[in-house]
This record gives C-alpha cells, structure tokens and sequence, in this order.
C-alpha cells in the first residue's frame, strides 16, 4: 500500500488540465493547476532525475494560484530533445515555453535545484518576470565540497550508458541506488515522511525516456551554477535554501546571496536538499508572501 501524503486531499480539490505544447522541436507535456483567472501564476521547473510531481504538495497549499508545471524535456511524460540535452538546450526551451504559456511575461519562475540553473542560464531573457530559487545549485559540483561524490555519481551515470540496453537500465533505475539518493537528499526524523518520500522517489525517478537523455542532462547539471550568473539577476530574488543541504550546502547558497544584488534569503532549519517535500508548508507561505509584495507593488 503506498503511503499518505496528507496534502494529496487537497490536491484532488484543486482544478487540474493537461496539455501538450511543441516546444523547440520537442512535445512538452504540461500541467496546469488551480483557477484560470488567478490574479498569480507561477511556473514551476523541477529538478534533475525530477517530474512536475515533486512540487505538487506547493500547488496544494495554494489553491488560489495558478501553476503551470512542465516535465522537463527528457522527463516524465515530455518527449527527449533531438539534439544534446545541454543547458544552453534546456534554458532556450523555457524561453520558448514562456512565450507559448506566458506570453505577457506575468508569472513568477519558481526552479527547484537543477531547475534553478535552467533559469539562470538565460535569466536576461526571462524579461520582467519575477523569481524564487529553491535549494539553488549555487556552486559547480564538480569543483565544490561534494566533487568527490559527484565524481562517483558521473561515473555511475557514464557506465549506465556504456552497458548494454539492458543492463544500463537495470543499473539506472535500481531501487537500491535509488534509494541510497533519496536518503542523501532526505534529512527528515519522521519516519512516515521519510517513508513517503522514499515511495515518491520510487515512482517517479526513473521517468527518463532514454538513457541517453539521463546521462546528457546529468552532464548538464554539473556544467554550471546559479553563482556565475549572480549578477545577471533582478532585484527581488526570493532564495530559499535548506540549512542541512548536502547537495548544495548552505555556504555556498550564502555566497550567492551576498553576489546576487537585493536577493532575500530564507534559510529553513533542519532541512535538506527537498525543502518542497520536507516543509511544503514553509515553503509555501514563504510564496505567498512573495505573491503578496508583488500585488502591493501593483496595486
């Protein structure tokens, strides 16, 4: 039996549509959250290995925003790229996704972890839209505090595409080293949380369409950091980071802050690399209070 979010009651309440928009020579596959007419929306962009899903808990605590929730190319239900799944890819895909979906440049960018660098790569061409990152991939992995991990995890994902179809799947979608990610990424002490996190992890981890599109995202995710483009930011970037996060510690999310001119940054204690999943209620009200400052800013 699969374990209970306690917000996916919620979710079921909120009004749901899902589309498909060809989208650089791609089908991307899009949900759309919450009333039509919403004076807010918001475009979430999940993470790496991510779906829509992993934001979910958000949009139900929120049910008077608008969410527009793509599978990132190469994930979930959205078709691979042709060409190499780059950053330089990635981020010409959300410039052209925002101009099918939001074309009056109204939403809030709201990116989570590898999501956070799809916005920063072109974060000029996002034009007056405002953003919130969420546990940032502040420093290159390759070069910060966790590179001998990610030295390890290159070589996982190197030899899960070098093995035979088979075996190279077999390997990619463990559940072991699935397992072994999620408790990384998780810090939490409930158990039951834990548990569902697990599960989440599970079930939408392995929702890659090719290997080929997992190990050229994978190369992409440790090509960059939000850090190099700092300066590149409007005023108003909302951070929010976990104190705990071993993915993309919280010095690192320090020192973006301090380049990233009138950013605020919001630490949550106690939490890691999953701040959507662990403390979806903080999260939250830390978004509407964003919400909040942009309509007085308007009003």
């Amino acid at each position: 039996m699969r374990p209970n979010n306690p917000l996916e009651y919620k979710l079921e309440q909120i009004r749901t549509r899902r589309i498909d928009v060809d989208v650089a020579g791609t089908r991307t596959a899009v949900w759309l959250y919450g009333p039509p007419d919403a004076d807010d929306t918001v475009v979430l962009v999940h993470g790496f290995r991510g779906t829509h899903h992993g934001l979910l808990n958000l949009v139900a605590l929120l049910p008077d925003v608008r969410f527009i929730a793509p599978d990132l190319p190469g994930f979930g239900e959205s078709r691979e790229f042709e060409g190499e799944h780059t950053l330089d890819a990635y981020a010409a895909w959300l410039a052209e996704f925002l101009e099918v979906v939001d074309a009056e440049s109204r939403a809030v960018m709201l990116g989570h972890s590898f999501g956070s660098m799809v916005v920063a790569r072109d974060v000029a061409g996002l034009g007056d839209r405002r953003i919130v990152l969420v546990n940032p991939i502040s420093e290159n992995a390759l070069s910060g505090p966790e590179r001998i991990p990610t030295a390890v995890a290159v070589g996982y994902y190197r030899l899960g595409a070098a093995l035979p179809d088979a075996a190279g799947n077999v390997l990619l979608k463990s559940p072991l080293i699935t397992r072994v990610m999620s408790e990384v990424m998780a810090v939490t002490r409930s158990r039951a949380l834990r548990t569902w996190i697990h599960d989440e992890h599970e079930r939408h981890f392995s929702d890659f369409t090719s290997r080929r599109a997992l190990l050229e995202a994978f190369r992409a995710s440790v090509s960059d950091d939000v850090l190099s483009h700092a300066a590149e930011f409007p005023k108003g970037v909302h951070l929010v980071v976990g104190e705990c996060d071993r993915i993309a510690p919280l010095a690192g999310s320090e020192r973006l802050h301090e380049a990233m001119p009138g950013s605020t940054l919001h630490v949550i204690e106690g939490v890691g690399h999953l701040v959507h999943y662990e403390t979806p209620t903080a999260l939250a009200r830390i978004l509407a209070g964003f919400l909040a400052e942009k309509g007085a800013q308007h009003a």
